[in-house]
């Protein structure tokens, strides 16, 4: 039995495709059109996954959407009555009108037509947004039973649920409805910050260690109430989301201390201490929703699922605390992952198949996007004369990416199938040493071109992680953050280098402040991945083989992509990125290709223009 699930819309539109419970594949349509977070109906990821599946449409047993247009509807006619008692319904007008009155609501007939069918069925399945989240992230888990989290902006009504799911059965039990949202308020802060919402929440995330949490008593006395079971409630005078207007207003604008920031625009002591309190917050409201989850469902396992799951730093602090045994999040968390979620709840739900269970996640390490065969590759290269090097032996392939790590030379790395959500997770990665001090401002700067305070995630062996990190687990999809263990680290003092007379983070940023310092954060964290054979042997290896020869199991992994651009998908792809950039060695499969002896490569226009930054 085939299902086909959709997301679209909205942002981050996906397809996905299981078979008789079992994922074959699923991508986000950014990565076809190279327009990223594109929230068009993702006619080129249906068709990948279809072709992945060696399927047509007419073979499909259904077709399911992730979102309940008609409850979304019910919200902006109800959210316009709010803002008519205002006299104030103009930009709200303006701003949903169209996408709900012209596209949303006429789903089926979009899904139709694009695809010349919608299956077996001849109509669409549609789950409801917050019910899509949680069954991405129960049913691939690899639980029995678990309590489910989901937490985003909003999705018809809900912005945070609390649900139980128990072998083929999954139910949402509690619901905290828009216009509160814990999510819209982090976004807030992010627009606030200077940042744009829904792509620039994690460098909220990565700006917070630098700043002191002295905005979280005054967001908690005049922002939000926050109960002792996680439930909580917004002071709607501070936002303007709720009127189709920007995230906050001058009200809130006057409760710190002046206007927004201006987007790229100099850092001020002030964002930094915002990103800081507004995460201390999120964690805050995380932590006590878990303990009210336990206390609902008992159950020792957690899954979580929507936008907020995607906050590592929250996510490793819930850990810690230790309130559940277990805890797996669905890598795509955000709404791409809602693809995958409308159609295992249509397969268990609707169809009322049996759930088989397996001793790890049914993820297949969320590398279910396209691959490239060496074929194709060396038909690319050759095509357009471009020189590689090309490894009979994988043991020489291995020793020179090691030696190349190891000489400090940045390497694009394009393997194997694409991962589906918005990890990079070792076969669209950019790679690097960890062990160089000025790698982190090197490959932001001069290669991702975008902000110097943003860190890099370590990749480690999974079974070296606790002789670098304080993780006592495995974190394959790069959603949990840890210390590095205190015998790695280097004295470093933030404050003395920062303080509201210098805002200049790059010194921050070249200090080391442990053995690996490139992947050390200001606070001594790092976003782990683990990586283990079983899920990815190729990356696996090479992290073997970096470890035999300098005593590391540990590489700087960063998506293959520049500002604004989504990670790469093709060979082509990957290869005008590594031109475009200060980029040293490309990596196609087991090819190999060096930028000094690359053919000069011209564009007609300035490609910066091609990408809106996030």
């Amino acid at each position: 039995m085939f299902i086909l699930g959709i997301s679209a819309l909205y942002h981050d539109s996906a397809a996905a495709l299981i078979k008789d419970g079992e994922i074959i594949a699923a991508a986000q349509e950014e990565r076809f059109t190279r327009k990223k977070h594109d929230l068009s109906v993702p006619i080129n990821a249906i068709a990948y996954c279809l072709k992945e599946a060696g399927i047509d449409v007419g073979q499909l047993d259904a077709v399911a959407f992730y979102d309940n247009p008609i409850l979304t509807m019910e919200r902006f006619l109800d959210n316009l009555v709010f803002a008519a008692k205002t006299d104030d319904t103009d930009d709200l007008m303006k701003f949903s009108y169209d996408s709900i009155f012209g596209t949303k609501l006429w789903i089926h007939k979009e899904l139709e037509q694009a695809l010349g069918g919608l299956g077996k069925l001849g109509k669409l399945l549609v789950a409801e947004h917050h019910i899509s989240h949680a069954a991405s992230a129960f049913y691939p888990s690899p639980f029995e039973d678990a309590a489910v989290i989901t937490m985003d902006g909003v999705g018809e009504w809900a912005t945070t649920t609390i649900g139980y799911g128990n072998k083929e059965d999954l139910k949402i039990l509690r619901q905290i409805n828009y216009p509160h949202s814990i999510g819209l308020l982090y976004s807030a802060f992010t627009y606030f910050c200077g940042f744009k919402v829904n792509s620039g929440d994690y460098k909220l995330m990565g700006l917070a260690p630098y700043g002191k949490p002295v905005y979280y008593d005054l967001i908690k006395e005049r922002l939000i109430n926050i109960k002792p079971d996680g439930s909580y409630r917004l002071n709607l005078e501070y936002f303007d989301y709720q009127y189709g207007r920007a995230m906050t207003n001058e009200k809130f604008a006057e409760l710190f201390g002046g206007e927004r920031r201006y987007p790229e625009s100099a850092i001020t002591k002030r964002e930094m201490d915002m990103a800081a309190s507004a995460q201390k917050v999120v964690e805050e409201v995380l932590i006590l929703t878990a303990k009210t989850a336990k206390e609902i469902t008992r159950s020792k396992n957690l899954v979580m699922a929507g936008g907020v799951a995607l906050n590592c730093v929250a996510n490793g602090k819930l850990l810690k605390e230790k309130i559940f045994d277990n805890i797996w999040i669905q890598p795509a968390a955000g709404d791409a992952g809602g693809a995958l979620g409308c159609a295992f709840y249509a397969y268990y739900q609707y169809y009322g198949k049996k759930r088989v269970i397996g001793i790890s996640d049914s993820q297949k390490g969320s590398y279910l996007g396209p691959a490239f065969s060496d074929e194709e590759i060396v038909k690319f290269l050759s095509q357009n004369e471009y020189p590689y090097e090309k490894f009979e032996s994988a043991e020489m392939f291995y020793q020179k990416i090691s030696a190349l790590l190891q000489d400090e030379k940045v390497i694009g790395l394009c393997q194997g199938r694409m991962e589906y959500g918005p990890r990079a997770l070792g076969n669209r990665s950019i790679l690097g040493n960890p062990r160089s001090e000025s790698m982190q401002s090197q490959i932001n700067l001069k290669i991702k071109y975008r902000e110097s305070f943003r860190p890099f995630a370590p990749s480690v062996l999974k079974e070296t992680v606790l002789d670098y990190f304080e993780l006592d687990g495995e974190s394959p999809y790069m959603l949990f953050c840890a210390n590095v263990q205190e015998h790695l680290r280097k004295e470093f003092s933030l404050d003395s280098l920062l303080d509201a007379s210098n805002m200049d983070m790059l010194p921050v940023v070249n200090q080391a402040r442990s053995e690996i310092p490139a992947v050390t954060h200001v606070d001594y964290s790092a976003r782990i991945q683990t990586v283990d054979e079983e899920r990815n042997p190729e990356y696996y290896r090479i992290l073997r083989q970096l470890q035999k020869d300098t005593g590391y199991a540990v590489i700087i992994n960063t998506s293959f992509n520049v500002r604004g651009e989504p990670i790469v998908c093709t060979p082509e792809d990957a290869y005008r990125c590594f031109m475009r950039t200060g980029m040293d060695v490309l990596v196609l499969n087991h090819m190999i290709l060096y930028k000094e002896q690359q053919p000069e490569f011209v564009e007609w226009e300035d490609w910066r223009k091609s990408y809106e930054l996030d």
